[in-house]
C-alpha cells in the first residue's frame, strides 16, 4: 500500500489541491465560476481519438472537443490532447512513477483507490501540476510523491492511467501535434497551414489556441518571428538510402549529420542567446558559441545548428558526453577547458531585417553563407548524382558522424514538422535480441502487448541483460501474434509489464549504442525498432552484451560519465 510521509508543507499543499477541486471553485481561490471541463471528458475524447484510424475522423473528434473548452482551459486542454504538460518536466523521478504503477496501475495506482465518480476539472489538474513543479529543496522527492498521490486519489481509474502516462511522457493516443493542430484549426475555422505556421513561431500550439479563442482566425496575424523567442526546429524523416532520397528530391543538398545538441542562436547586436531544441535557454553554459557568433558580420540573426564535443583529433564524442556541457551553471570555465564545444550552422531563419523561414533552402543557405562569411558551416555538397552522394555519406561515416542529411533545395523552413523535405541517411545496426517482458499498449494497441523489453545474452554471468525498450516497427499482425506468444510464456506481472520466459528472438534495428546507467549492462540502444521475429533462432543464438558494448563509440573511457 502507498503511504504518505509526514510532510507539513506537502500536506498543506494537498489540502489546497483538495479545496481547489470543489466544484464551482475557480483558479483564483475564493471566486466562483461555472464549472469547467472535466478531466473525464478529455480522457474519453482521447480514447475515442485513439480508437479510430482515419486521420479525418481523429481531426473531427478533436475539433469537437476543442470547441467545448472554455477560454481559461484552452491551453491546458490542447496541451493534454497532444500528450504534453504546460509545465514541462515536473521532476517526478522514474522510481516514484514505477512505484505507482507497481501498486496496481489503472486499477488503483500504488494502492490509492480510484475515485468512484469523476470530479476533477482540467484547471484542478493544472494547479496540482503547478504545485509539483514548484517543489524544491531537501525532501522534494517525497513531497512530489505526496502531491501526485493526492491528485491520483481524486481521479477515477481511467483518469489515473491517463495522468500517470501524461507525467511519464508515454501518452501514445494517436493524436500527435500535427493532428491536434488540424483539430484546433477546424474548431475555429482557421486554415491549418496558418495555424501550423503560428505554432511554429510561437514555439508551441497552446498560445495559438488561446489567440484563436480570443480573436478567431485574425488572431494568427500576431505571430511572427521574434528575436529571443525560440521557434520549434524543423525535423527530419528517414530514407532507406541515397537512391530513395534522390528519388524524392532530385538534386538535393547533402550535409554531414552531426550527433550533437541542436541549438538555435539569436543575436541582436551585442546580445547573443542560445536555446536548446526544446526552447530552453543555455547561453551561460556555452560561452564559446556566444563569442564566435558575436564575431560574425551580421548584427541580427536567428540561426539553426548543432553543437558537439570533439576529441583532440577532431572526431565526434558520444552524444551524452556533449550533453554534459548543457544545463550546467557552475564550473563552466573548467568544463570548457576539459570538453570544448565546436558547432556547425546549417540554416538561417533571420539575417538582419530579413525573415527567411518562407524562403527555399537554396536562398536561406546563400543568406547564411553571407551572414557568417562562410564560417562554422556544416560540410555539404549539392548534387543529383547517386555516386557523389554515396561517397559523401561514406566520408561522413568514416569521420565518425551519424551519416548525412538529404534536404530539398526548394522547401521552406517548416518548423516543428517532421517531413520528407529533410531526410536522414544513417547506417543502421541490427542484432538478434531476446524479449524479456512486454507492456500493455494503449489507444489502438489496447489489449495487445506492445512495448518490448529487450535483452542480450551474457555468457559470462549467465542469463540476459536488458538494453532498453521499443514499440516501434510493429504491424497489427505482429502485435496480435506476439501477444499470443508472450502470454503463453508469461512468468509474472509487474504493473503494466508482463514478464516472460526468455525464448522469443527478435531482430532489432538501431542507430547506435550509448552509455546508460539506467540499465544493468550500462548501455542502451538508440532508436531501436523491430524488423522481424526470428522463430528460426533460439535464445542461445541471440547477440551478446559484449557485441553491444563493442558498438560504443571509441573514446577515452574516463570521459564517459
Amino acid at each position: 500500500m502507498w503511504c504518505r510521509p509526514h510532510l507539513g508543507q506537502a500536506e498543506q499543499t494537498v489540502a489546497e489541491i483538495q479545496r481547489a477541486t470543489i466544484p464551482g471553485r475557480s483558479a483564483s481561490r475564493g471566486s466562483v465560476r461555472l464549472a469547467g471541463v472535466r478531466l473525464s471528458e478529455l480522457v474519453e475524447s482521447s480514447r475515442r481519438v485513439a480508437a479510430v484510424s482515419a486521420r479525418g475522423e481523429k481531426i473531427a473528434l478533436l475539433a469537437d472537443f476543442v470547441r467545448r473548452l472554455p477560454a481559461p482551459e484552452i491551453t491546458v486542454g490542447v496541451s493534454y490532447l497532444a500528450g504534453e504538460l504546460p509545465q514541462g518536466r515536473l521532476g517526478v523521478g522514474y522510481a516514484a512513477l514505477a512505484e505507482f504503477w507497481r501498486g496496481g496501475g489503472p486499477a488503483g495506482a500504488a494502492g490509492i483507490a480510484p475515485a468512484p465518480q469523476p470530479s476533477l476539472e482540467l484547471g484542478d489538474v493544472d494547479r496540482a501540476f503547478d504545485a509539483l513543479k514548484q517543489v524544491r529543496g531537501a525532501g522534494s522527492n517525497d513531497q512530489r510523491r505526496v502531491l501526485l498521490g493526492a491528485l491520483l486519489a481524486r481521479a477515477t481509474a481511467a483518469e489515473q492511467e491517463y495522468l500517470l502516462k501524461l507525467v511519464i511522457g508515454e501518452l501514445r493516443q494517436g493524436a500527435l501535434e500535427g493532428v491536434v493542430i488540424e483539430g484546433v484549426a477546424r474548431a475555429f475555422g482557421a486554415p491549418a497551414a496558418e495555424v501550423r505556421r503560428a505554432a511554429m513561431l510561437a514555439g508551441g500550439l497552446p498560445p495559438v489556441a488561446a489567440a484563436l479563442v480570443a480573436s478567431g482566425p485574425s488572431g494568427l496575424a500576431g505571430f511572427e518571428l521574434r528575436l529571443f523567442s525560440p521557434v520549434q526546429p524543423m525535423l527530419a524523416d528517414s530514407a532507406a538510402d541515397v537512391a530513395a532520397a534522390l528519388s524524392r528530391h532530385g538534386e538535393a543538398a547533402f550535409e554531414q549529420k552531426i550527433d550533437g545538441a541542436r541549438v538555435q542562436i539569436h543575436r541582436d547586436g551585442d546580445r547573443v542567446e542560445v536555446f536548446t531544441r526544446q526552447g530552453n535557454p543555455v547561453t551561460a553554459a556555452v560561452p564559446e558559441i556566444v563569442e564566435r557568433v558575436s564575431a560574425l558580420p551580421a548584427r541580427r540573426l536567428v540561426l539553426d545548428g548543432e553543437a558537439i564535443a570533439l576529441t583532440p583529433e577532431g572526431r565526434p564524442l558520444p552524444f551524452q558526453i556533449t550533453m554534459r556541457r548543457f544545463g550546467r551553471r557552475l564550473d563552466v570555465a573548467r568544463l570548457r577547458q576539459e570538453l570544448p564545444l565546436a558547432f556547425v550552422l546549417f540554416d538561417a531563419l533571420r539575417v538582419d531585417d530579413d525573415t527567411l523561414i518562407d524562403r527555399p533552402l537554396s536562398e536561406r543557405w546563400q543568406a547564411l553563407s553571407a551572414a557568417t562569411a562562410g564560417a562554422h558551416l556544416v560540410p555539404r555538397i549539392v548534387t543529383a548524382s547517386a555516386e557523389e552522394a554515396e561517397a559523401f555519406v561514406a566520408r561522413a561515416l568514416a569521420a565518425g558522424h551519424e551519416g548525412a542529411m538529404a534536404k530539398s533545395l526548394h522547401a521552406p523552413y517548416a518548423a516543428g514538422r517532421r517531413g520528407a523535405e529533410w531526410l536522414k541517411l544513417k547506417a543502421a545496426h541490427t542484432l538478434d535480441l531476446v524479449v524479456l517482458a512486454a507492456e500493455w499498449g494503449s489507444g489502438r494497441r489496447r489489449g495487445f502487448l506492445s512495448n518490448l523489453h529487450l535483452g542480450a545474452r551474457d555468457p559470462a554471468a549467465g542469463g540476459f541483460v536488458m538494453l532498453g525498450k521499443t514499440f516501434k516497427g510493429l504491424t497489427d499482425e505482429t502485435l496480435a501474434w506476439q501477444t499470443r506468444e508472450l502470454l503463453a510464456r508469461e512468468i509474472g506481472r509487474d504493473g503494466m509489464a508482463v514478464h516472460v520466459r526468455p525464448e522469443l528472438v527478435v531482430e532489432i534495428a538501431f542507430n547506435d549504442v550509448q552509455v546508460s546507467p539506467q540499465y544493468p549492462g550500462g548501455v542502451a540502444l538508440r532508436f531501436a525498432r523491430v524488423k522481424r521475429y526470428r522463430p528460426d533462432k533460439t535464445a542461445a543464438e541471440a547477440g551478446t552484451i559484449a557485441e553491444v558494448r563493442a558498438l560504443l563509440p571509441r573514446t577515452d573511457p574516463a570521459a564517459v560519465p
